[in-house]
Order: structure tokens, then C-alpha cells, then sequence
């Protein structure tokens, strides 16, 4: 079977496999030079008495992490992306004399790992050991022939469907899921222990990484959950510590349940639906008084206790518009349950009655089978008594948008404030017919009461918006759905209620009190379902149950403004950044921390219960710091150079570490303990957490929230960087499609450096960003030329020249050089690293292509700077090509990993790079005028024969006309008093007579304003000399012309309005007989240009 990727096909590997080379031998260096290895610096050579602060100022230190990857898989394309941030940001650092940590653990904890393996050992009951026995018609369809013996490499990703196959859904049985993984047949039994994920997956993990260049202290790696027992005695610590502040809370909570698994379901352990959280209602008792003939019918001839009342149950978020109900909707094609609810029956669906059996609302927990079920449509025409409600004598009415998974299947119609309920009734006016209904079943539309009078929409919300939505039927459901949300924003945060006891009051006061009172008689119930659909990892749809649960208290005021605090003094990199974690920091409130299915750490203080996935994963960056010290392998297993067992390291110990507290009883060395407080007060706080922006919503808000309350101030964390998720080819990454790739699949089709510089320029926002194929395969050209011409440079220095640096190319050249490299260590402390690599690769090549091709001979002094300056300038993105020139082209001792970043030999000089961009452009403007003299016109011949004897001239204006310098003045009066926008003022100010081509020139002025500094838009001063430096460049200029060669050139420097003009080589005057057209577009900066035959 076919492991590689689908995507771009590499004609030739040449070049890539020279690179790779060059890769795997510094990888084996650096490991064996513990390159990435760093410890804080000891107490033998700093006194523990130093202060953290002064420690790192004397020591510069950075710290960054990524959210730990899950061990149930390979590392893919996404986790690549995020990892490439902190990779990039390290190896920057680095190079900045920062001890610059980057340390990656595994996390294992939760559901998801030991889910799967469940289901694999059910599968070999089902199926034998090497599943062979599945079904035929159960059986995926795999491409054929099947190769047991070939052991397929895990770490790629392979699809057994056609893009068509894959759409119809497939992973029906997890043994097929791993071996779509790649795991061969025979060993997937072997994950039916969830322990053997534990030991399979993380040191792929670590082989990945290392493959792609990863600047990993791999020292300091774990996995979670209770197999390592020094993480284990470490969330125990953070839990106890948790609970003594009050942070951690028992008691009856609404949380997301799965019933297969027993337990709430909290975001990690959901297959789909991360994010939804239960959502409260209103269920509305309606009380049944006389069934439809055919209902009736069905209830008679069952055995259901005739003397109960029946109620159709409604759930509403609107309690305060049950005065207005006209009727009420069931769909005509749901099947109903009638639910035996104790003293009554309900009416409902069985999906909104499971719910309800969680909700100590039914007479037995998780007891939901329905005692009769009765088709909607017989329902339609029932008479009901709705609670509130004005009007009497109220019907069952059809509604053919209900659905049965959303609410109870059952809804109350208030056409005065629900558009969908307004237009439904409207529809069903039109046609009762239709429908099958009779019409005086319809409350008219006309005699609608008024409830609640909005500001903008009056007492009739629901018939303003449906008429100015132009809303025509209850199918125009996009419409409607806008319609909803507006109807709901006006009336509760600007309505005030027009109708009963509560008349006058804002409705967002009197929705509760209305609530109340329903709740108080008996009329209604708080009912809770899921916002949206969420599946459990072991398939289960499920449910809001109220549980007793230990939650960590999320929310509470003075938490919360602390963790406000945390965020307000953080570095977040983009205000859409900061704007999603005060949404979340504003609706988030508790969550459960306790489960009882899964992998990890039990509760302390209630060991029946496990810590849920990601309680137990926000505070692991502080266990990084000493994790070295305390264990050799990821497991705990072998004890760490401290000699310190893990049964030693008590909540106390912790404390001394991480809280500074200094009153301990403890066996442990002090010598031992100071060494271990010394790591995490050097290394600490976090500089930056980098994840996807997916996780605001939990992980990174918990990681704040779990922060300030367990370390001082001075250890809160200094920044998060959430980026958006990767695309592959412009494409969504999708396995079922084929678009998709791991992190190995990468490295080993474009090697790890052309991989990193696809990374790089895949994008920085939080938008999503896209990883090109033909950008890493065009990274392998670039490099690999780049790495021959630098050797061939060394190799051949003595050719190039020597002396002092006074040509004009050398001199723009040199400064070039240091501006670009200002402007890459600018991006890099952004962290803007597309831009970093545009300045510093990109652009940087481009200065050294136009500077070899605009002398005879390259200076070797800025050439050799030039190689080295690049070698630096690319290090954190490709550390191995970086590392390769550096150490073997120009013979550097020491590693590049510890170089320092360059910075420009001199200021730059800002008047040499506008004659540098001068001299450009106006060998841009010598093309251009080449094009146009030898453009065929309709029906005439080019301005410019080829064949004969050429002339190029050029017109230099020493001045700018004088209606243009009003015009500037104009802007510049106008902006400095904020009115250039208005075009009334603009025109006031200009002469009616020059109107024409004035206002044209101002909005130019005016679109470079909004782009460039004031003082260069508006400045009419040349920077540079003009003439002298036409005068230093003109052999270049010479051959800037493509198909002309001209053997005349006349060179004429000439004032606004003169008749003459002077040659600037000669001095003499001469005639301006060129046409005026060249004349007049002749401005300081921007010479008139024209080829004319002789």
C-alpha cells in the first residue's frame, strides 16, 4: 500500500537530498553538543539569595512552550504550524544571549486514549485478535491486494478511500481508524491496553520533532496521567492547593453527560461539539383538554392511566412572552413519545425527555422509554390550556419547521415577538386548506395583544422585522433566523413590558420574575439540553445531566479580576486576540474537574474520581523547569540526578519550589531543593504560551485562571500567542479527502529547512494561514543555489575586489544590506516571521542579485558580509543550512545556535537608499519607455525603429511646477487641521482654473497619507542629488534598455517653465525639443524618459 501523500510530485530529489544530508548530520551534532540542553545558572555560581529578577537580568532568559500534543497519533501538519512559532521565537532569542528554553511534554490524560483502546478490545471479542472476522458487508473497502508482510511506517498518513468513498463517512470500527494510521493489522491488538499508546506515541513524537530541527530540551519531557508518578505528585499538589483557596467546589452542576460513559464529557473527551455547553430553558406545562378525534383514538385504545393530565411540554427562552400565546406548533412529521412523568404524563420528544431523565425532573434517572407514541400530525387540533396565556380556547397547530433535535419538539407560538411564530400563523391564515386545519383555529393577526414595546420596533416586533427582512414564508429560514436573533437583542435589552403584572418594567428584569412565579405554581420547570450536538469519543450523543461534581469555580469575582489583571499586562499579539479571551473570561463559569472514566491523576481528597484532561494540563509549563532534575525518562521510572523518588516530593516540597515558602519537612537535601527552586524561579514566568486559537475558549483562559491563583505576581505569565489553524494548498486539512499531511510525510518530502521556510510564510494572524507544497519545494532551489554560490564565492575570493568601499553600488549595497537586516530583527521581535523571511531572505537575495548585476566586479568585503548576514539572518527558521555554511563555508568556530543576530556595521543611511530606490526606478522608467516606443499603434508602425541609429533621453526637473506646490500646501494646511477628507473645504482652496488636474494629484497625495509618514509625502525636498547621482550610475543605466541599444544618450537637467536646459556631463545649455507631454511628467525624483530614432 502506497504510502506517500497526495499533492506535488518532486521530479527531482537531488537537490533535497543533499539538503537532507547536511540536516541529519547537524541534528546528530547538535545532540551530541547538548546544544539545546540549558539549565539555569547554579547556586554555586549565583547565591541562592539572589533575586529572580536580578538573576535574569544578569542572565538573560526566554521560555516558551506549546500546548502539549495528545498521544493518541503522529504530530500532523497543524501541530508543525504551532510548533514552528516557539521554534522560531527560540532560535531568535538564542541568537539574542537568551537562554532560550524550549521544553515538550505529552499529554495522555482523559478519555480519548483509553476509549479507544476499549473499543479495540470489544472488537477483538467481536472480530479475534487481528480482526479478520469483521463482516463482509461491515467491512471497509481497502485497497487491494492487502501487504500484511511490509511494516508500514506510522507516521504517514495513508487514505484507503477515493475522495467520493471517504465523503459517504468512514472509521466505522477503530481497528480500521488505526490502521489508517498506518499500524499494521497484527500489532493492533497491541493498543487494546491503553498503557501501550503511552509508550508507542511519544517517542515517534520525539523523532518527529527532532527531524524538523526542534530546539527540544528533551530533558525535561513526560507524559501525564499517574504513569509518570512525579507529574502524578504534582497535580495532586495543584489540586489540594486548588481546593484549600476555595477555587475547587462541590455540588449540584448542569454539565454535558455522556450515559454510555457514566460521566460528564468535558471538551477533550468529545468527538464533536467542542465548545457547546448546556443551555438553559423554560420547559412550559400546556395542558391537553381535549385530544384531536385520531389522538384520541391512539389514547384510548392504550393503557395509559386515563385519569392523569397530559401536558405538551414547550421549552422557551423567553418566559416573559407567555401571555401572548395564540396556540401551539408540533411538526406533522415527528413521532411523539407520551412519557410517564409520576403525578402526569408529558408530551415530548425522546430525546428532550432523555434529557429531562438527568435533570432530577422524571421519576427515574436515565430512565426515558416512552409509555405510548402518537404521530404529530394526529395531535394537530387538540385543544390546550396554555399557562399566562390571554387568550382561551387555543389550539394545536401545525409548524413543519419543528424539529425533534432541537428543544422538545413542542413550541409556543407569540406572534406579537417571535417572526418565526408571526409569519407560521400568517402562512397558516393563508392556507388552512392546505394544511388540513380549520380556520377559526387561528387567532387572527389583527387581534394580536401587544406584550413588550422596543424602541426601534415599536409593541409588534416580530411583524416590524418580518416586513423589513421582506420575509415572505417560514421557509425563508436564513432570514428568519437574522429575524430571531434581532427580535430577541431589542426586546430584552431595550423592551419594557406593556402587559401584565409586570407592566413597565425592563424585560430583562422581568423575565426572571415571570420565570419565577411559572416555576413557583408548577406551570414550568428549568429544563437544560445541549446548545448543539456532542458526541463522546465512544460515539455517544449526549446530554445535560445535574451531577454532583467536584468544579473548579471559573467565574467568581475575585478570581475572575485577577485573571483580568494576568491579561491586561500580557502580550497577546493581536487585539482580535484579547477582544475572545475577555468574551470567554466574561461567560465562563464552572467546570467540572472530576470524572470517572479515563486516564490520570485521582482527586486527592475523592480518589473514586479522576481530574479531568484539562484541569490537569494548565500549569505544566512550571513543571518543565524541574522535571530534568527529578527523572531521565518520560515515565518517572529512572530517578533524576537529584536522587529524589517521587514519593518525596509531597505538596510541601511544591510548595517550597513553585511558592517560595521556606517552613519544610522533608528528607530531600536543602542543597537538592534550592537547585530545584533555582530552575523554576530562573526560567519562570512563561514569556509566551503558543497554541491554536481554538483553545482561548478553555486552555489558555484555564491556564491564566490557574496561574494567578497559585503563583505570585511576579511568575503570572507574560504572553500567549494563538495563531489561526493551517491549510494545505489553500484547502481544508481533511484525512478523508486525502489532504492531509504529518509532520514526517513533510520533512521527508521537502526536508526540515525548505519545510520551516513554508512554515514560516504560511502566515502570522489568527486567521487561518496556508503551508504551500510549491513554496517548501521552491525553498529546496533557493537554498541549495544559495549554499552553491556561497561556496563557490569562497572558494574564488581572491577574484573579487578589494579596497576602500566608495563606488555607488557598494556604498547602497553596504547600506542595503544594514537596513534590511534591521528590519528582520524588527519582524523576528514582532514575532512576524513571514515578514522576518520576506526582509531577510527574500528581499535580501534580491539586494545581492541587483548588486552583482549592477557592477563588473562584487567587493569582497560586503560580499563576505553579505554570506555571513544572510547565514544569520535565516538561523532560527533554517538552523541546519545556517549551521552548515557557517561552520564549513566560512569556517566559523562555535555553533550557529549560539551566534549572535546580526545588526548593521553602520546607521543606515537613508539618503543612499533613496538613490538607491531612484536609480531603480528610473531603470524601471527606461523599460517602460522601451515598451511604448516600440508599441505597434492601430494602423501605424512603432514611434521607434529597432533597426536604426537610437537616442535615450533623459529630463531631469530641478523644480516642481508651481500649481503642484500649492497644491501641497493645500494638503498640508488642510491635514494638520484633520479636514482634508472633506472635498468642500479642498476645493475652496484651489483655483477653479486648475481644478482639472489638481484634484487628481491631491488624491494621490491623499492615498499616500493613509500609507506613508506626513514628512516624506509632503517634503518637496530630493534627498539625494540628483544629477550626481544619475552621473555615478550611468554605465548602468546604459543597459537597462532590453532590445534597443542606444548609441546616443542625452542626459538634460532643466527648470520648471525654461526653454533650455544644461547637459549634466558637458555643462552646456540645450534646447528642450522634446514633446511636452515627456516635459511636463518630468518632476524632481522622476525624470522624463523617451527612445527616439536619430
Amino acid at each position: 500500500m502506497s504510502t506517500e501523500t497526495s499533492g506535488l510530485v518532486l521530479e527531482n530529489t537531488s537537490r533535497r537530498d543533499a539538503l537532507i544530508a547536511i540536516e541529519k548530520k547537524y541534528q546528530k551534532i547538535w545532540a551530541e553538543e547538548h546544544q539545546f540542553e540549558l539549565d539555569a545558572p547554579s547556586i554555586d555560581d549565583e547565591p541562592v539569595t539572589m533575586d529572580s529578577e536580578e538573576l535574569q537580568r544578569k542572565y538573560p532568559k526566554f521560555m516558551s512552550s506549546m500546548a502539549y500534543p495528545y498521544m493518541n497519533g503522529v504530530l500532523h501538519a497543524g501541530h508543525c504550524f504551532t510548533l514552528s512559532k516557539v521554534e522560531f521565537s527560540v532560535g531568535f532569542e538564542r541568537m539574542n544571549g537568551k537562554r532560550a528554553l524550549f521544553p515538550l511534554g505529552f499529554h495522555c490524560t482523559g478519555m480519548p486514549i483509553l476509549a479507544c483502546a476499549d473499543k479495540l478490545k470489544r472488537e477483538a471479542e467481536m472480530f479475534g485478535n487481528d480482526y479478520s472476522n469483521v463482516p463482509v458487508e461491515d467491512a471497509e473497502e481497502e485497497v487491494k491486494p492487502e501487504v500484511k508482510e511490509e511494516a508500514v511506517d506510522p507516521t504517514k498518513f495513508k487514505a484507503k478511500k477515493s475522495k467520493a468513498q471517504a465523503k459517504k463517512g468512514r472509521g466505522k470500527y477503530q481497528f480500521e481508524i488505526m490502521m489508517q494510521l498506518g499500524i499494521a493489522r497484527e500489532d493492533v491488538i497491541k493498543f487494546a491496553d491503553a498503557q501501550y499508546w503511552l509508550t508507542y506515541f511519544p517517542p515517534l513524537c520525539q523523532d518527529d520533532c527532532t527531524s524538523i530541527g526542534a530546539r527540544i530540551d528533551w530533558r525535561r519531557s513526560f507524559i501525564t496521567t499517574d504513569a509518570n508518578p512525579y507529574y502524578d505528585a504534582f497535580i495532586r499538589w495543584q489540586m489540594n492547593r486548588l481546593k484549600g483557596l476555595g477555587k475547587i467546589k462541590f455540588g449540584e452542576r448542569y454539565t454535558i453527560y455522556s450515559e454510555r460513559d457514566g460521566q460528564p464529557c468535558m471538551d477533550h473527551d468529545r468527538q464533536s461539539g467542542e465548545g457547546v455547553a448546556p443551555q438553559e430553558c423554560v420547559g412550559i406545562k400546556i395542558e391537553a383538554t381535549e385530544f384531536a378525534k385520531d389522538a384520541q383514538a391512539i389514547i384510548d385504545a392504550s393503557n395509559i392511566d386515563k385519569s392523569k393530565k397530559i401536558y405538551f411540554i414547550a421549552a422557551t427562552l423567553r418566559p416573559e412572552t407567555m401571555y401572548g400565546q395564540t396556540c401551539c406548533f408540533v411538526s406533522p412529521n415527528i413521532e411523539y413519545g407520551v412519557f410517564d412523568n409520576g403525578d402526569c404524563y408529558f408530551i415530548t420528544t425522546k430525546r428532550a425527555f432523555k434529557n429531562m431523565s438527568f435533570q432530577k425532573i422524571t421519576p427515574k434517572k436515565g430512565y426515558y422509554e416512552p409509555v405510548l407514541t402518537i404521530p404529530g400530525k394526529t395531535l394537530v387540533g387538540s385543544k390546550i390550556d396554555a399557562p399566562l396565556s390571554v387568550y382561551k380556547d387555543l389550539r394545536i397547530l401545525p409548524m413543519e419547521t419543528v424539529i425533534a433535535t432541537k428543544g422538545t419538539g413542542v413550541v409556543t407560538c407569540v406572534p406579537s415577538n417571535s417572526p418565526d411564530d408571526y409569519i407560521t400563523t400568517k402562512d397558516l391564515a393563508h392556507k388552512p386548506e392546505y394544511y388540513g386545519i380549520d380556520p377559526s383555529w387561528i387567532k387572527p393577526l389583527e387581534e394580536t395583544v401587544p406584550l413588550i414595546k422596543s424602541p426601534k420596533y415599536g409593541e409588534f416586533t416580530a411583524k416590524a422585522l418580518v416586513e423589513e427582512l421582506k420575509i415572505q414564508s417560514p421557509k425563508d429560514k436564513n432570514a428568519l433566523a437574522e429575524a430571531k436573533k434581532i427580535a430577541y437583542k431589542e426586546d430584552y435589552y431595550g423592551g419594557v413590558m406593556v402587559y401584565g403584572q409586570f407592566t413597565g418594567e425592563k424585560v430583562e428584569v422581568a423575565k426572571n420574575k415571570v420565570k419565577e412565579i411559572m416555576l413557583a405554581s408548577g406551570q414550568a420547570f428549568v429544563y437544560n439540553e445541549p446548545e448543539g450536538v456532542v458526541m463522546s469519543r465512544s460515539g455517544d450523543e449526549c446530554v445535560v445531566s445535574l451531577e454532583d461534581q467536584w468544579y473548579l469555580d471559573y467565574g467568581e469575582a475575585n478570581w475572575k479580576a485577577e485573571a483580568l489583571e494576568c491579561l491586561e499586562g500580557m502580550e497577546v499579539f493581536a487585539p482580535e486576540v484579547k477582544n475572545a479571551f475577555e468574551g470567554v473570561l466574561d461567560w465562563l463559569k464552572n467546570w467540572a474537574v472530576s470524572r470517572s472514566y479515563g486516564l490520570g491523576t485521582k482527586i486527592p481528597w475523592d480518589p473514586k474520581y479522576l481530574v479531568e484532561s484539562l484541569s490537569d494540563s494548565t500549569i505544566y509549563q512550571c513543571f518543565y523547569t524541574i522535571a530534568h532534575l527529578l527523572f531521565k525518562d518520560y515515565y518517572g521510572k529512572e530517578v533524576g540526578p537529584l536522587n529524589i523518588k517521587a514519593e518525596q516530593m509531597t505538596d510541601e516540597v511544591f510548595d517550597y519550589i513553585f511558592q517560595h515558602t521556606d517552613e519544610i519537612e522533608t528528607d530531600i537535601p536543602i542543597n537538592s531543593l534550592q537547585k530545584l527552586r533555582r530552575e523554576f524561579e530562573y526560567f519562570y514566568p512563561l514569556d509566551v504560551s503558543i497554541s491554536g486559537k481554538d483553545l482561548i475558549g478553555n486552555h489558555l483562559t484555564f491556564f491564566i485562571y490557574n496561574h494567578v491563583a497559585l503563583f505570585p505576581k511576579k511568575f503570572w505569565p507574560k504572553g500567549i500567542r494563538a495563531n489561526g489553524h493551517l491549510m494545505l494548498n489553500n484547502a481544508k486539512m481533511s484525512k478523508s479527502t486525502g489532504n492531509f499531511m504529518t509532520l514526517k510525510q513533510i520533512v521527508e518530502k521537502f526536508g526540515a529547512d525548505a519545510s520551516r521556510i513554508a512554515l514560516a510564510d504560511a502566515g502570522d494572524t489568527v486567521e487561518d494561514a496556508n503551508f504551500e507544497e510549491s513554496s517548501a519545494n521552491a525553498a529546496i532551489l533557493r537554498l541549495f543555489n544559495l549554499k552553491e554560490w556561497a561556496e563557490e564565492i569562497i572558494k574564488n575570493q581572491d577574484s573579487l575586489r578589494s579596497g576602500p568601499i566608495t563606488d555607488f553600488f557598494d556604498i547602497s549595497f553596504e547600506n542595503e544590506m544594514n537596513s534590511l537586516i534591521e528590519k528582520t530583527h524588527e519582524q523576528y521581535s514582532l514575532t512576524n516571521y513571514k515578514n522576518a523571511l520576506k526582509y531577510g531572505l527574500f528581499d535580501f537575495q534580491t539586494s545581492r542579485d541587483y548588486y552583482r548585476d549592477s557592477c563588473k566586479t562584487m567587493h569582497k568585503d560586503l560580499v563576505l558580509r553579505y554570506i555571513e548576514f544572510q547565514t544569520l539572518a535565516l538561523a532560527p527558521i533554517t538552523p541546519h543550512f545556517s549551521e552548515y555554511i557557517y561552520r564549513e563555508v566560512l569556517d566559523k568556530s562555535g555553533s550557529v545556535q549560539n551566534a549572535a543576530f546580526p545588526r548593521a556595521s553602520k546607521p543606515v543611511d537613508k539618503k543612499a537608499l533613496a538613490a538607491l530606490a531612484y536609480v531603480r526606478d528610473l531603470q524601471r522608467s527606461i523599460r517602460e519607455a522601451e515598451g511604448q516606443a516600440l508599441k505597434k499603434k492601430k494602423g501605424k508602425t512603432a514611434d521607434v525603429d529597432a533597426e536604426k541609429p537610437v537616442k535615450l533621453s533623459i529630463l531631469i526637473s530641478e523644480d516642481f511646477p508651481e500649481w503642484q506646490s500649492a497644491c501641497v500646501e493645500v494638503v498640508r494646511k488642510l491635514f494638520e487641521e484633520q479636514t482634508l477628507n472633506d472635498n468642500k473645504k479642498v476645493r475652496e482652496h484651489i483655483d477653479p482654473k486648475e481644478m482639472k488636474r489638481a484634484m487628481p494629484f491631491i488624491n494621490l497625495l491623499k492615498q499616500r497619507l493613509s500609507t506613508e509618514p506626513a514628512e516624506d509625502v509632503l517634503s518637496r525636498e530630493i534627498q539625494f542629488n540628483e544629477n550626481e547621482t544619475v552621473k555615478s550610475t550611468i554605465e548602468s543605466l546604459k543597459s537597462a534598455s532590453q532590445i534597443l541599444k542606444p548609441t546616443e544618450y542625452s542626459i538634460i537637467s532643466f527648470a520648471q517653465g525654461s526653454k533650455t536646459g544644461k547637459d549634466i556631463f558637458t555643462g552646456a545649455e540645450v534646447e528642450l525639443t522634446l514633446p511636452a507631454r515627456i516635459i511636463d511628467r518630468a518632476l524632481p525624483g522622476n525624470p522624463g524618459v523617451i527612445f527616439t530614432n536619430i
